[in-house]
């Protein structure tokens, strides 16, 4: 059994998150994904790191399963070893800046015409159009202008970022499917075609289950997402006491507020005449939390959530960032890699959450700036000795 994609060869000239986490979610699916790089390396490389002279582990969870080639593309010859590149090419994903690729003279239409198979992904903040098309952006802003953070933070505090890079991943995904999709027209029509993503579009799409209910000239705008759920459901401080000590929990219905309060050892709650209806728990909200924080308080975290999910009631700890990687969960389905590289020591991956039966592909270690160059030279683009060296005289390639 091989990748889904197998035989799909994407040329992967993006930085920072939301370009190369599509390249990755490509790669993961068996695509022979070539990262161009300048020679010294895209800045996401650097980005966190603890050591300026080794990649961060934020580069090196959006790059496995990639190949790198350093490439000058401000050098003639250099540019010209990427045209080769792209000849061989299936699809080109790029998310640089606006207007980036049009000085290169790399832009969709110039490579469309040269390889007429080509799909063209184009990332960009505020898509290829309109107002704000000139705008450079970043997740924080499509966050922003989607009115994601609108939506997000304390009922009567300021506008809040999200913890997650939901506009980059999340754009980073919605590419990849949209590449798949236009792979699937090339194989079967013989012809490429532009793919555009908008990161400020996508962000919205996240907002329209809010912003269906909230719009209109008339409409006011939704309060923030902090207003808790129906009582009792929402966020309880758990034994410990620090600062992601909490379960969140939910009730959808009322059997499920009946097992509740049978979980926690209370059943005399379902029968006092304060908490006997929706509307009369609403109106004894604060009290009502109290009564049931209690049990909270004398459990920690994941203990509450063991006990309340196993009597099948929906909750969950806040994990905390430094807690995912020792998730037990997310170990016990093999999502979490240790893998040991010969120059950079052990490297901590997440894996590929796309679980396909028949897709078979190995997670590999993100490339070291220019690892494949040389094969990529010599095997892909066929290049000799002579050519090659001329190429590194030169400083084309790194």
């Amino acid at each position: 059994m091989a990748g889904a994609l197998e035989g799909m060869r994407v040329v992967d000239l993006s930085q920072y998150e939301a370009g190369p986490s599509c390249g990755q979610y490509l790669g993961w699916l068996g695509a022979d994904v070539v990262k161009v790089e300048s020679p010294d390396g895209e800045p996401g490389r650097r980005l966190f790191a603890a050591d300026p002279d080794q990649d961060s582990q934020y580069f090196l969870n959006f790059n496995a399963n990639k190949r790198s080639l350093a490439v000058d593309l401000k050098n003639p010859q250099g540019r010209d070893v990427f045209l080769r590149l792209i000849d061989t090419a299936d699809v080109l994903v790029e998310n640089q800046g606006p207007g980036v690729m049009e000085r290169l003279g790399l832009g969709h239409e110039e490579l469309l015409a040269r390889n007429p198979r080509l799909v063209y992904a184009r990332i960009k903040g505020y898509g290829l159009s309109g107002p704000y098309a000139e705008y450079k952006s970043f997740d924080q802003l499509a966050q922003a202008a989607s009115g994601v953070m609108s939506l997000t933070g304390e009922v009567d505090g300021p506008p809040m970022r999200p913890g997650a890079t939901v506009g980059d991943t999340g754009t980073g995904v919605h590419t990849a499917l949209a590449i798949v999709s236009a792979y699937v027209q090339q194989q079967r029509t013989g012809r490429g075609q532009l793919v555009e993503l908008a990161m400020h579009e996508v962000m919205t799409m996240f907002t329209r289950t809010t912003t269906a209910q909230h719009w209109g000239p008339d409409a006011p705008p939704a309060p923030r997402a902090s207003r808790s759920d129906a009582p009792p459901a929402g966020l309880y401080p758990t034994r410990g006491g620090g600062p992601n000590d909490y379960v969140y929990l939910v009730l959808a219905n009322r059997p499920m507020w009946e097992q509740l309060c049978r979980s926690i050892g209370r059943p005399d709650i379902l029968t006092d005449p304060r908490f006997a209806t929706g509307r009369a728990r609403a109106e004894n909200a604060d009290e009502l939390r109290t009564e049931i924080g209690a049990w909270f308080l004398e459990h920690t975290k994941t203990e509450a959530m063991q006990i309340l999910g196993e009597a099948g009631l929906p909750c969950s700890a806040t994990f905390a960032s430094n807690e995912v990687f020792a998730d037990p969960h997310l170990r016990a389905r093999g999502f979490v890699h240790e893998l040991e590289d010969p120059v950079r020591g052990d490297v901590l991956l997440l894996g590929n959450p796309l679980r396909l039966a028949d897709n078979e592909v190995e997670l590999r270690l993100p490339p070291r700036l220019g690892e494949h160059t040389e094969e990529i030279l010599r095997t892909d683009l066929g290049l000799d000795d002579a050519t090659v060296a001329a190429l590194r005289a030169d400083g084309a390639v790194g």
